[in-house]
This record gives structure tokens, sequence and C-alpha cells, in this order.
């Protein structure tokens, strides 16, 4: 049993017997007596739990996690609770998490420096991070808004500041993540977004000197990324024999079968490189090499080395606007082109992404597909009112297949539907043929 005695001056004083049968004393300071009545019902249930070797009350338990640094150091000076750790600080914890991540890109680590820098300026160095709240999560997402951060860069921020408290909580440094649920909806901006047309393109080759159109080539013919995968192509990557290119990924090497792949020799690739190839000094390695390579590669990684500065001086050269994000505009308009003749799958296997990264951030509407749809909507809308009456016979229907009416697109719309479904989950073949569009019969 435990008792409390109160001392003149209105602080009270707790004792009890411990497990070992001596007699302790925990000083409560000044608190009501039905507080420290409290306290002395938990340590009554602590002093029984030692005593019969049994675990620890939940109730008891979550009371004793809830205990501020003073009363848990008191406690534990008795023998009642064990020594609590010094509380894991904010600035410190960051450091050593983001230093410690070896497997890692150093440019990923720079925009997770980004994360961290807002972190420390808004709940400071020194914050204990047991005492981040969800409020105080919520707060931190206002913070960023304020900023004036684009949507994108707030839902990015948040999802690593999650990741951060979460890895936080398995080292058992907090008892919830309180940025769980703390989320920012990444609105993509249409405006960003630009088809660079063939004729452009065309342009903007001709006053490009041999270097610079096989760089503008490389990534509006063969999608690749710019810095890395372009100043990372080696001639002996190109296969002339078999039309194909070994395309080395600086960014996704780190994930497994994922440090290269190969993309076809395009017909409107390969004469700018059989151009380039005869300019080329002997032993030459990399297509695009000297000082561009020399400049891109960094402690840091891959930088653009004043690429994008260039371009955008011969976009203007050209008699053309500068579009925003000039390199992956040219990328992306690669990406549409082809998933207009080609499977989804297959496309983005050669582009070296997903069918989900493709559809929400590289494939776009353009005017070709309005003259298109514009041109054929009559016919395919008549064959639509037909395909209805057309019904296979019961005996042979395995004999019969489903086509589209646009044999070109079937590959990208049923990849698209396929993705569709995996996210659903419950669609039915039915919702399948109905969400690709008309679908008519034809016998094999």
């Amino acid at each position: 049993m435990a008792s409390i005695s109160r001392e003149p001056n209105g602080r009270r004083t707790l004792q009890f017997i411990g497990a070992d049968g001596k007699r302790r004393s925990v000083r409560l300071g000044k608190m009501p007596q039905k507080a420290a009545e409290a306290i002395k019902l938990r340590v009554e249930l602590i002093v029984a739990a030692k005593l019969s070797g049994h675990a620890l009350d939940d109730e008891t338990a979550r009371w004793l996690s809830t205990l501020d640094e003073t009363m848990a150091a008191k406690l534990a000076a008795v023998g009642l609770v064990p020594r609590r750790d010094p509380p894991a600080i904010l600035g410190p914890f960051l450091d050593e998490y983001v230093s410690g991540r070896i497997d890692v890109k150093p440019a990923t680590k720079e925009v997770w420096q980004q994360v961290t820098r807002n972190l420390r300026e808004h709940f400071g160095e020194n914050r204990a991070i047991a005492s981040v709240t969800e409020a105080d999560a919520e707060a931190f997402k206002m913070f960023l808004i304020r900023e004036g951060l684009a949507s994108t860069t707030i839902h990015k921020r948040l999802q690593f500041a999650r990741m951060f408290f979460r890895v936080a909580r398995k080292r058992k440094l907090i008892a919830e993540n309180p940025f769980a649920e703390v989320t920012a909806n990444a609105v993509i901006d249409q405006d960003r977004r630009r088809y660079v047309t063939i004729e452009e393109v065309e342009r903007l080759l001709t006053v490009c000197n041999p270097e610079w159109r096989v760089i503008v080539a490389l990534c509006r013919f063969g999608g690749l990324r710019c810095p890395s995968e372009v100043l990372s192509l080696r001639w002996q990557d190109v296969d002339w024999e078999r039309n194909r290119i070994i395309v080395q990924s600086p960014k996704t090497e780190h994930h497994p079968g994922k440090g290269n792949r190969t993309i076809p020799l395009f017909a409107e690739l390969r004469p700018i490189l059989e151009e380039a190839l005869e300019l080329a000094p002997k032993g030459a390695v990399y297509v695009v090499g000297g000082a561009h390579r020399e400049r891109a590669i960094t402690a840091k990684g891959w930088r653009n080395c004043n690429l994008r500065t260039h371009l955008e001086r011969l976009v203007m050269r050209a008699g053309l606007r500068p579009w925003p994000r000039l390199f992956h505009a040219l990328r992306a308009s690669r990406e549409t082109e082809l998933a207009h003749r080609f499977p989804l799958h297959v496309v983005t296997a050669w582009l070296g992404n997903t069918p989900r990264i493709a559809l929400k951030h590289y494939l776009q509407v353009t005017d070709a597909d309005y003259l298109r749809a514009s041109e054929s909507g009559a016919e395919s809308g008549a064959v639509a009112v037909q395909n209805p009456v057309q019904q296979p016979s019961a005996d042979d229907r395995s004999d019969w297949q489903e086509t589209t009416q646009a044999p070109v697109e079937t590959g990208a719309c049923a990849d698209l539907c396929d993705s569709e479904l995996e996210l659903a989950g419950t669609a039915s073949g039915e919702d399948r043929i109905r969400t690709c569009g008309p679908v008519s019969r034809s016998r094999v």
C-alpha cells in the first residue's frame, strides 16, 4: 500500500513499499489531492505487477507513456520504471537519417535537404520529436502553403516529412506518426505541358550545331532523359545492325534490373547519329562527350550544366517561343507519339517509366487527336450502332475474338483499362469493354 503526506508548504510526497520490501518516497510537488491520489493508484498497480511478475495492465501502460520527463525521471529514480533515453531531437535525427541513407542518389538527398530545412524553420532545430502533434503537422502544411510553393511541391514535401516521422516511429522514438493523415493533393499544372511538334523540332535542328542536333534528337526522337541518359550514351551502345540502342539510366540504376533499357534505333534518329559518328574524333567513347559531360557529373549527381539555358537560346533562334520544362516536353512528346502506335506497356518499357506515370505526367492530347476524331467520328459512330446486333453463334464462339475499330490504338487503350482495373479491383470483363469504347467481333 502507498500513502500520501502533505508538507506545511503545500507540497505532497508519495511513500510506498517497493517489491524489495524497502520504503521509498516520491516528491510530487504542489498538486491537488485528487491528482496525487491518481498517481498513488498507478504506483500501487506497478508495485503489484512487479511482485506478481505479470505485465502492466493496458491503462497503466498508457499512463506511463504519457508522463512528462520530470515525473518519469522521479519514478525511475525509485526503481518503478526503467530510465528513459534522452528525447530524440529533430535536427540531429534528420541529419543522422539523411546521411545514413547510402542507398539513395545524391540528388535524392538534395531534395530531402529542402524538406529538412523547412522542418527546421517551422519547428526549430532543438524541438523534441515526440512533442510534435497532429495539429503541429497540419500547421506545417499551412507553413508550406504560405511559402507559395506549388501544390505538387507541397505534396512531395509532406510525403517526405511523413517518411521521416514514420522512421522515428519504427525506432520507437514516437508512439504515433503525426503526419500520417496530413496530405495535399498534387494538382497537375496543364499550362506547363507542351507538345513539341515534328515541324517545330525540324526548325530547331536547323539552328543547332552537330553536337546539339544529337542532344535534341536523343530527347525528342529517342525519349532519353537529359542530361543523365543523353550524356551516358556510348557508341558501343548503338547496335546498327539490329537497329537497337542500349540506354544507360543513372536515375533508376539503384533499382534491380533498371540500370539500362533497350530502345529501337528510330528512323528519325538514325541519320543524325550516323552524321555524329562521322564527325566524332577517333576513339570517342561517348556520343555526347567533352565539356558537357565533365560539367554534368558532380559529387551531388547529374546537373544540367547550363544545357537548359543554351537550349532556350536555340529555341528562340529558331523563331519559336520557349516552352516550360524544355527537355521534359521533348521526352513527353515522343512518348505521346509512340502511345498512338504501340501498346502502352511497350512504350513505357522503351521510355523507362510506368503506365501510371506516363498517364499522369507524359501523355498529352494533341491537335492531331481532335483532327482525327472529327474526320472519322461519323464512320466510327455508325459502326458503334451496328455492333450490338452482331452476335456470334453459340456453337462456334471460341472462333471469335474482340477487336477495336482503331487497331493502332488498341494496345494503349487496353493497357489503360488494365491499369484502371488494377486500381478498382472489381471491374468485370464487360466493364473493360465498355471503358475501351465500341467493340466489334471478327473471325480469326
